[in-house]
């Protein structure tokens, strides 16, 4: 019998793996660096969770949750996104005792119940951040200044950084007023799915993407129109730190996000080249999320990024950085393989990557292989070499070649890695 993997779920192996370590050692070095702390939430959580800050008439909630009961007849589900199970843990674990703001960052694996296409997976991987505890919209234009200079250490250019402000629960409902009287007579027109966010969520008729609803919505209310003096002054004084630290956005009045928890500030980072589904991260503040799940009242902020569509940019730009062992260590003899063995031990301690040859392999066959991995160095030890106390090495990038003594080993190779 043949196995394969199932369908909207995929391997990731080399050389791809090598581009998604780079994109998590600059999660790590560029969060680091803005005071978000690394959180490793599980992946599966209480459904009630997700019903409760995603929103029941979402199209994740109603049809892409992998949800099933346990043994104890519990209702669990398999995490679709990761704002919630951080919302669960900040509370479970008191952290809003604790000086404000916590910010957290997190990785992992998201799963969704949806039809398998380009830049989307029932398994996809997700970087997220989030920050409780401040309402200033100075930490919402940090946010943006982060996600701007992690793309940029990954040589991603060409993204478009768009935001808008939804509101609160104040300023909101004079805002669906107006959607639903501008909608009203243009409603048979709209998608099954959009006739039924008429009835009961008419903002998210704005996030759909199905051409004929884009086309009956032009020029519909602008959200921004019917902000509050509290909202207005919120999203004025976000968009001046925008300016103050140089970063071009654009105000997408139709952004609303489709997720039911979004107060005030919304933003998407996207990109042309990844066709329909285009947003490379997205996110925005939920201010009454937390205390709806119990805890103190406690504004928040947060986006996620999808690893599978930042990869797919890097690799759609060249940006296939492979990398190669340093030293491929040949021998030839039952006496040299020993050599070598220690040799590559005592490197590996000092954590070069090094690779041997193996029994049986002539040293034509294991020159071929050194070459094949683009190793930087080839050490030759034979029987000669260990008579002569001195072993050969050559760099293959430019076709040097010399020898050293045994005991040359450590400042040869080491010390240039020190």
């Amino acid at each position: 019998m043949k196995y394969t993997a199932l369908k909207g779920v995929h391997d990731i192996l080399p050389p791809d793996i090598f581009i998604w370590q780079k994109v998590e050692k600059a999660v790590k070095d560029i969060f680091s660096a803005y005071g978000f702390q690394e959180l490793r939430p599980p992946i599966i959580e209480a459904t009630e969770i997700f019903i409760r800050s995603i929103g029941e008439t979402t199209d994740i909630v109603e049809k892409e949750m992998y949800t099933f009961t346990d043994k104890a007849g519990r209702h669990i589900t398999l995490r679709p996104e990761g704002t919630a199970p951080a919302v669960r843990c900040y509370i479970e674990n008191h952290l809003y005792t604790l000086p404000p703001p916590q910010k957290f960052f997190y990785y992992g694996p998201m799963f969704r119940y949806e039809r398998p296409q380009a830049g989307r997976f029932r398994q996809f991987f997700q970087i997220g951040a989030e920050a409780f505890g401040v309402e200033d919209p100075k930490i919402d234009s940090e946010i943006i200044s982060m996600l701007k200079l992690f793309f940029e250490r990954l040589g991603l250019k060409n993204l478009n950084f768009e935001v808008n402000s939804i509101g609160c629960e104040k300023c909101r409902p004079d805002y669906k007023k107006a959607l639903l009287n501008f909608f009203s007579d243009k409603i048979n027109g709209f998608c099954p799915d959009c006739k039924r966010r008429f009835e009961q969520n008419p903002l998210r008729i704005l996030d759909c993407k199905v051409d004929e609803c884009i086309q009956l919505r032009q020029r519909a209310p602008r959200v921004t129109e019917f902000l509050c003096s509290n909202c207005r002054k919120h999203f004025d004084t976000f968009l001046s730190f925008l300016k103050l630290l140089n970063i071009p956005y654009v105000i997408n009045p139709n952004m609303v996000r489709g997720l039911d928890y979004y107060t005030r500030t919304t933003f998407e980072v996207t990109c042309e080249h990844l066709g329909s589904q285009n947003a490379v991260a997205a996110g925005g503040r939920y201010d009454k999320l937390v205390e709806d799940f119990g805890g103190p009242p406690t504004p928040a902020i947060g986006f996620a990024a999808g690893m599978e569509r930042i990869t797919s940019l890097l690799k759609s730009s060249g940006n296939r950085e492979i990398p190669a062992p340093a030293v491929f260590i040949a021998t030839i003899g039952s006496p040299a393989e020993k050599e070598g063995l220690v040799i590559a031990s005592t490197l590996r301690g000092k954590g070069i990557w090094v690779e041997v040859g193996y029994s049986g392999h002539s040293l034509k066959s294991q020159m071929r292989k050194a070459d094949r991995l683009s190793a930087e160095y080839v050490l030759i030890i034979g029987d000669d070499e260990i008579n002569s106390g001195k072993l050969k090495w050559k760099r293959l990038s430019d076709r040097t070649q010399g020898e050293i003594s045994f005991n040359e080993v450590y400042n040869f190779f080491i010390a240039p890695y020190l």
